[in-house]
């Protein structure tokens, strides 16, 4: 680190040990994003022994979704001031102690506080620092990076589900919380490989903090009267400038993509998660087996890796790398539609496709989202950004599972909770397209406004605007880069 700053830092090695941040992170997102998908095995579990309907037993998923991502901008605070090692070691312990505290839970309510709220409190310490770290230590290759990184959500799932609907089995559901306790104190190792790089100026700060703090200096450098004041001084400045760095850290949300971004991403919070929390209740319900429910999140935690990696190598392309947006748009709108059709597969070999599909591009659009969000923000604010971006996610996560659960009730089927999934997600998809059709049509109109002759050759007012007009951006832009 000392030579690092003594040389003004270093580019993204894209290798190296970025392998190890990427192992790292894959294993993060094992103990986080799976364990979570797996805790839909205990619904029925909870469901029975606590005797509580849909609704009040889907308050469980949801609060640890919704608590991952409400305090995603926590972690991402603790990692930009400490260090996204001591973010993620914090949170595996906290995560830990919290699956083992539930292992003993007397009550829903109980469980809300020790696994809603404790473990969903460890997993966002964990999350949103590990997979920036990714972004910090890859450049060329980082699709492919957090497509390897994120597919411990899918590999976790395929591994995990059967054998947590295993241990269930042999060892109560409570002996199954104690486990996974145990298993996701693996964070904190995880952590320890998390180790941290300065980046060049131009790489890591591209609207850089003036430090230098001359006044400062001129009233130290004076006789012993002034000590006292210029000791307040430097105080009040330090103040200044802390307060003018996290300004600058979410300048980013006042971009119109990333606003955009934004107002997708909470759509598709709100249709995303009801899938893996009522695709193995939906199977119990028509008739499948608690193991081949189990299974189907097997199949759809094991596509997921597929999704994960292809798509993290094709958008790495050098062809395809201006349109990982629209493979994004893609995916998310895929998956959406696949939803849809859910309600007509009432056996294990109908529901086996929809797993496939559903599992592909859940993989495909996960690990897009760091990428789509480090396109529009840039490595410098990545951290900052997830953070965000996860904390859009939390509202949707903590209420969706819920309504879903209430639309069971109401109507005593799934079809109206897997219709708001599917037409959720794809309005998250039509947003983006269509924002992307409007940006294109300007820069066409641009386009168009500075290659037509006529309005040279024209002596109107007209021309005399345009030409105006151009004079003055010409002016701007040299004055503020």
């Amino acid at each position: 680190m000392a030579r690092q700053k003594k040389k003004g830092g270093v580019l993204p090695p894209d290798g190296g040990w970025g392998w190890m941040i990427v192992a790292g992170c894959f294993v993060v997102t094992v103990c986080t994003r799976a364990v979570t998908r797996c805790i839909s095995i205990f619904f029925v579990e909870f469901q029975m022994h606590f005797a509580r309907d849909y609704s009040g037993t889907a308050w469980i998923h949801s609060l640890v979704d919704c608590t991952t991502m409400l305090c995603a901008p926590l972690g991402s605070l603790i990692g930009n001031r400490l260090s996204c090692r001591v973010a993620v070691i914090l949170g595996g312990f906290l995560a830990s102690i919290g699956l083992v505290l539930s292992s003993f839970a007397t009550s829903l309510e109980y469980l809300y506080l020790s696994l809603g709220v404790l473990t969903g409190l460890g997993f966002a310490l964990c999350y949103t620092p590990a997979i920036a770290m990714v972004g910090v230590y890859f450049c060329e290759r980082k699709a492919l990076a957090y497509g390897i990184a994120m597919s411990g959500s899918g590999i976790g799932t395929f591994v995990l589900a059967p054998l947590v609907q295993l241990l269930i089995e042999h060892y109560s559901w409570r002996g199954a919380l104690l486990i996974l306790g145990g298993f996701v104190s693996n964070l904190c190792v995880c952590g320890a490989l998390l180790r941290p790089i300065v980046l060049k100026e131009e790489e890591a700060c591209p609207l850089p903090v003036d430090t230098e703090s001359g006044y400062i200096v001129k009233l130290s450098v004076g006789n012993g009267v002034h000590t006292e004041k210029a000791t307040g001084v430097k105080l009040e400045a330090d103040g200044q400038q802390s307060c003018l760095q996290s300004m600058q850290e979410y300048s980013f949300m006042l971009m119109p993509d990333f606003l955009v971004l934004a107002g997708s991403f909470l759509l598709l919070a709100s249709g995303c998660s009801l899938p893996f929390v009522y695709l193995v209740p939906y199977a119990l319900d028509v008739g499948v087996s608690h193991h081949h429910a189990a299974f189907l999140m097997s199949i759809l935690g094991v596509i997921d890796i597929i999704g994960n990696i292809t798509f993290g190598w094709f958008t790495d392309r050098r062809s395809l790398k201006k349109y990982r947006n629209i493979c994004y748009m893609f995916a998310v709108g895929m998956e959406g539609l696949c939803c849809l059709f859910i309600p007509l597969l009432q056996t294990f070999a109908l529901l086996v496709p929809f797993s496939v599909l559903y599992g592909y591009f859940d993989g495909a659009y996960v690990a897009l989202i760091p990428v789509v969000t480090s396109d529009v923000v840039g490595t410098s604010y990545l951290s900052s950004a997830l953070g965000f971006v996860y904390f859009l996610h939390a509202i949707p996560y903590l209420v969706s599972p819920p309504i879903g659960g209430w639309l069971v009730d109401t109507t005593g089927t799934y079809t109206a909770t897997f219709f708001l999934s599917g037409f959720a997600m794809i309005s998250s998809s039509l947003l983006l397209f269509t924002a992307a059709i409007i940006r294109h049509c300007q820069r066409k109109k641009n386009n168009c406004l500075k290659k037509d002759p006529q309005l040279e050759s024209c002596d109107g007012k007209q021309v005399d605007y345009y030409t105006s007009k151009n004079k003055d951006l010409m002016e701007i832009i040299p004055a503020t880069s």
